[in-house]
Formats: structure tokens, C-alpha cells, sequence
């Protein structure tokens, strides 16, 4: 047995004992799930919706087998919670062991003001009702994580994006490339590295997270979805010893110079002495000379003061030129990656000095680890899932929470639907949708154990790019 496979077991306790708690004749329940609206400071206004056909495809998609019954039936009494034997023997009989459930969703890649509910789920057969909230746990947790990630990286387009249209002449030509995923090293688990990390490039094309790559031909049909270059670390350097750190550098140019790029970490020792002596003194005729452009990575010190110091001591080496919006680019042959003390906040810093310099943002790319993947939790976007309605007999009725002790927690009543129009995103019941005209966005993906939509990473790609004009 796989007990982490194993759906009956991928849940919280005390869902156990929910299904002796709906109310007598309950046959459905409906739930949604949103990034509730952290109101006009909140860095994260608007949620890139991402990762739930990936969860679909790989958890969903098994149906539980008789094995898993036993062994969750086994663990679950013993841990002092009540088992649903005759519920999930009902989904293994009737249903062939694939949850009866309807999911609709906004399509992945949507950017939505938070507050915008990105999906709804309904059991379908009225003997199950406890069934929509049991997957409260792992649906919630497949949609906020790769969604917060998603959205961050979203974020961190932005920034660069504002300061490439203002500081160069071919922005979108180069945006896709400026900040790359140094993150795998750094997050909980491979799965998480790559869902994380297929969510980031969503945004980017850049990687070094290989388990994304893997995610991207399994979940969402995309060939080879990110690029990386040879890089230099700290232990291929330093390896050659101090003395040998020219020799290091000589090698790299040697092994790599023929391709496009190559990256070298250049602060092992005295990162202002690598720039100045070696990179643009004693081994400049060697960069020149090469194919590919050499990209410098410092990886320490304050980020802001030493990206600024590393492309002026450059442009004093190897040259610069101005654009036609009057910024200094350096000489092909050279650029400047930081991958150091990497968030949004030093990200807009970064370039806002280099701005103020009159250097181009072209000038520098960005690697993001554990601020990309890992430093979110689910509060990141206020993420939640309730319960919106409930059928009993028959008939619909509102569900909701309004906690007098905070008000934005309330939770939205009724059966929803989602609709785009002049006016914005308005999430507001379903039976309300007919009168504005517009479509709802909330669309069936699955039912019953069958993907209805199986959408590409090239089609969230795209979507994400015109939703995010919309706003």
C-alpha cells in the first residue's frame, strides 16, 4: 500500500466524523474556494489562478481501491475518529471508486482582483453529501500553493516589465528571461518543486528547478516549458583555490564560450577584484573573443549597492552604449545576474537604483529561491474554501459564515457564478448570472472522474498575459 496516495487518507482528522454532522436529508453541498480580498495594502491584489488540472490529473484521475478502504478504516479507528465505511464503500461499488463530484473552475492562467471565486464543488450523488467538504484539505492545498507561487512570480513581471519599458528598448523581447527559478533547493518536497516551480514559469522561460520541466509534460502538455545556461557554483570555483580563482574563470570561459551564455559566480573571494582584474583586466581579451555572453553573479553583500557597483565596474571594463531612451547597456559580451537576497521588494530596489543611474534594466536578470517557492503559506493570499450551499429535499439553501469577531471572513452565500465585464469581476450568485449578459466563467473541468478541459501551459501562458490587460 501507498498511504500517501491513498485519497481517503489525504484529509484532516476530524473529516472523518463530518458525515454524521450534515443535517437529515442533505443530499448536496456545494463549496468554493477563493483568495479573500487582504484589502488596499495588500502587495497581492489579484491571484493568477493555477495548478488545480495538475491535482485532477494526478490524484483525482486513481480511483481507490479496496486496499485503500482497509488500510484508511485501519488508521483512522485507531486514531479515535469515526470511518465512513458504508460512504466510501458506496463510491468503490457504485462509482468505480472515482469520487462523484463536479468541479468548475476560472480557466488557469486567469488573473482575478482577489475576492473572485476560482473554483466550485459539488457532490453528485445525493446519498454523499459530507464528500464536497472531506476534499477541503487537498483540494485547497493543490490550489493555493502553485496559485500564491504563480502569483508572486505574476508580480515580479510586473516590476521588471515597468522598469524595461522605461528603461529599454525591447521589453517584451526581454522580460521573459529576467528572472530565473533558483528555488528547488530550497522547498519541502519535489512535489513541491515542481508545482512551484512549473507555476513561475507560467510568467518566465528561465529554470534551474528540473522537477518543473517533468511537471509541464505530465500535467499540461508542454514539451520543454524553461531554459537554464552552464552556470558556475561556489565549489566548481572554489575547488581550483584561491590562487587558482583566474584559472577557474579560464576554465569556464572554455568549456562554455562557444554557446550563448554562461554564468559564473564571482564572489568567492573579492568579487570587486574578480570584475575589475580578472574579469575585465587579465581575462578581457578571452570574453571578448568568445561567442557567448559572460553573466556575472555576485551572490553576497547588500543587493541593491552591489548589483550597481558590478555593472559600473563592467561598463568601465568592457564599454557601454545608449539606447534610444537614453539608459547605458553594457557590451554584449557581458550582463549581471543576482540571485542573492532576491524578493519583490529588492527586485523594484535594485532596478529603481540602476534607474536612477541611467542604467538600462536590460542590464540585469534576476534568480529567486526560497522567496519564490517557499517563503508563502496559505494567509499569503488569504486562501480559503467554504461551504456556499446546501440541497436538502431537493432544494437549495444558502450556506455561510459571518463571524462577528471579523467581518472579512464572511463568506459568500448561494451558489455562485463569475462574470468579466465593463464594470470588472463581479463574483455574485449563480441564478443572478442570466441578468448581466455575460457568460459565467466558472466552468465544469471535471465530473464524475473525467477531465472536461485539459488545457495547455502555452494556453495559460497566453491567458495570463490578456486577463493581466484587462486590469
Amino acid at each position: 500500500m501507498n498511504s500517501h496516495r491513498n485519497l481517503i487518507l489525504n484529509s484532516d482528522s476530524y473529516k472523518s466524523s463530518h458525515y454524521l454532522q450534515y443535517p437529515p436529508r442533505a443530499e448536496q453541498v456545494s463549496s468554493y474556494i477563493e483568495a479573500r480580498d487582504g484589502g488596499g495594502d495588500d502587495p497581492f491584489p489579484h491571484a493568477l489562478f493555477f495548478g488545480l488540472q495538475a491535482f485532477l490529473k494526478d490524484f483525482l484521475a486513481k480511483p481507490i481501491s479496496g486496499d485503500d478502504l482497509d488500510e484508511a478504516r485501519e488508521i483512522l479507528t485507531a486514531h479515535g475518529e469515526p470511518f465512513n465505511a458504508e460512504g466510501w464503500r458506496a463510491i468503490l461499488n457504485r462509482h468505480g471508486g472515482l469520487l462523484p463530484l463536479e468541479i468548475q473552475a476560472l480557466p488557469e492562467g486567469t488573473v482575478a482582483p482577489r475576492g473572485t471565486a476560482l473554483v466550485q464543488v459539488t457532490n453528485t450523488d445525493p446519498a454523499l453529501p459530507w464528500l464536497t467538504s472531506y476534499m477541503e484539505t487537498a483540494l485547497l492545498r493543490a490550489v493555493w500553493y502553485p496559485t500564491t507561487v504563480a502569483t508572486v512570480s505574476w508580480s515580479a513581471r510586473r516590476v521588471i516589465k515597468r522598469y524595461l519599458d522605461q528603461t529599454c528598448d525591447d521589453a517584451d523581447g526581454q522580460v521573459g528571461f529576467k528572472l530565473h527559478d533558483f528555488g528547488a533547493r530550497g522547498v519541502s518536497s519535489h512535489e513541491s518543486a515542481g508545482l512551484g516551480g512549473l507555476a513561475h514559469l507560467v510568467n518566465f522561460m528561465g529554470t534551474d528547478t528540473v522537477a518543473a520541466l517533468v511537471a509541464a509534460r505530465r500535467w499540461y502538455g508542454c514539451s520543454m516549458a524553461g531554459f537554464s545556461i552552464p552556470a558556475a557554483e561556489h565549489s566548481t570555483i572554489t575547488s581550483w583555490g584561491r590562487d587558482g580563482e583566474e584559472a577557474a574563470y579560464a576554465n569556464m570561459l572554455e568549456q562554455f564560450g562557444g554557446g550563448a551564455l554562461v554564468a559564473v559566480v564571482s564572489d568567492s573571494y573579492d568579487l570587486n577584484h574578480a570584475v575589475t582584474n580578472l574579469w575585465g583586466g587579465r581575462l578581457k581579451d578571452k570574453v571578448l573573443a568568445m561567442d557567448a555572453t559572460l553573466v556575472v553573479r555576485p551572490d553576497s553583500g547588500e543587493p541593491k549597492a552591489v548589483v550597481l557597483e558590478t555593472v559600473k565596474r563592467l561598463m568601465d571594463a568592457f564599454g557601454w552604449s545608449t539606447n534610444a531612451k537614453g539608459y547605458a547597456v553594457l557590451n554584449p559580451k557581458v550582463r549581471v545576474i543576482q540571485g542573492d537576497g532576491v524578493n519583490l521588494t529588492s527586485i523594484g530596489a535594485i532596478l529603481e537604483v540602476l534607474k536612477a543611474n541611467k542604467i538600462s534594466a536590460e542590464n540585469v536578470a534576476f534568480g529567486m529561491g526560497g522567496g519564490l517557492l517557499q517563503q508563502i503559506n496559505r494567509d499569503t493570499l488569504r486562501f480559503a474554501m467554504k461551504a456556499n450551499a446546501i440541497k436538502i429535499q431537493g432544494l437549495w439553501q444558502d450556506v455561510y459564515k459571518d463571524p462577528a469577531t471579523d467581518p472579512g471572513k464572511r463568506s459568500k452565500a448561494g451558489r455562485l457564478g463569475v462574470v468579466h465585464g465593463a464594470d470588472g469581476w463581479r463574483t455574485m450568485r449563480l441564478d443572478q448570472v442570466p441578468e448581466t449578459g455575460a457568460a459565467n466563467l466558472l466552468r465544469p473541468v471535471w465530473k464524475n472522474g473525467r477531465l472536461l478541459a485539459d488545457v495547455s501551459l502555452d494556453e495559460v501562458r497566453q491567458r495570463a498575459r490578456l486577463t493581466a490587460d484587462w486590469l
